[in-house]
């Protein structure tokens, strides 16, 4: 938190007509930058920030580290050796990340057991008959090992899903919700940041009779949080530090908050 806090602090303010900025990460994370983005650019007007498709977290921090971005929105956990390049990362919130079935499930809830059954493909289809279809993440993302977190059950159940054939595997946060909304019978998982920016046509069920909420979050009673935290590199500009500043502001940090985020960086000076 101290070295990003001093290199904004001590990173000249002025940039250059009509700056750049490159930002990519994880696809939850980028969802929340929308609303955001949007706001900044209406203060800013001379700092244009792009966002192409997400390339996960991973894929982000290599390009951030061979400068071909300049600021990284990412889920995951340095690894010492983006560290010993020069990365750099600072959480800045946490967003639950949500169960969500295709729209014409009737259902509002599940449970960690039912979910163990439908993995290891003991439940395999919903009330009203309509067979469940699993949409899963790469056994690396972030999403997978929160989920295999929910009970001791859940690593076993996963793998034996993963060892069926035919099973459809989203590589991104995108293409997780769109392909569940898709699919019919569709099951998978994704953050509410997505959630309230993209509003995907879904079913949010709540997990063993917990809303997902940044409350029951922060409360504890609900147990999927996925962290969204803020990574610089040797190269990170300027430009780029006038948008982290804002993201760090009273609005910056209202806006995440409206859009499903639980703002952690600083929490006690803006209490």
């Amino acid at each position: 938190m101290y070295y990003l806090v001093a290199m904004l602090l001590f990173t000249p303010g002025i940039c250059r007509a009509t700056e750049t900025v490159t930002v990519n990460g994880s696809g939850s994370a980028l969802d929340m930058m929308k609303p955001l983005i949007a706001a900044f650019h209406k203060s800013n007007k001379n700092i244009h920030v792009v966002m192409e498709k997400p390339l996960g977290s991973s894929g982000a921090v290599k390009a951030l580290l061979a400068g071909a971005l300049d600021l990284v929105l990412s889920s995951k956990p340095l690894k010492p050796e983006e560290v010993a390049k020069g990365a750099r990362q600072q959480v800045y919130g946490v967003t639950p990340l949500i169960i969500i079935a295709e729209k014409n499930v009737r259902k509002s809830d599940i449970t960690t057991q039912e979910l163990e059954d439908i993995y290891r493909g003991k439940m395999t289809a919903w009330p009203n008959g309509e067979t469940i279809r699993l949409v899963m993440r790469p056994n690396e993302d972030v999403d997978s090992k929160l989920l295999s977190k929910l009970s001791p059950g859940m690593v076993t159940a996963m793998n034996t899903a993963r060892s069926r054939s035919g099973m459809v595997i989203a590589v991104t946060d995108p293409e997780a919700y769109h392909t569940v909304a898709k699919t019919a019978g569709g099951l998978g998982a994704t953050g509410m940041t997505s959630i309230i920016v993209e509003k995907p046509p879904v079913t949010l069920l709540s997990l063993n009779g917990i809303k997902a909420s940044p409350k029951t979050l922060v409360g504890g009673s609900y147990p999927l949080s996925k962290e969204i935290s803020i990574v610089t590199g040797p190269k990170t500009t300027s430009a780029a530090n006038t948008l982290i500043k804002f993201m760090l502001s009273p609005q910056g940090r209202a806006l995440a908050t409206a859009n499903g985020v639980h703002v952690t960086f600083g929490a006690a000076a803006h209490q």
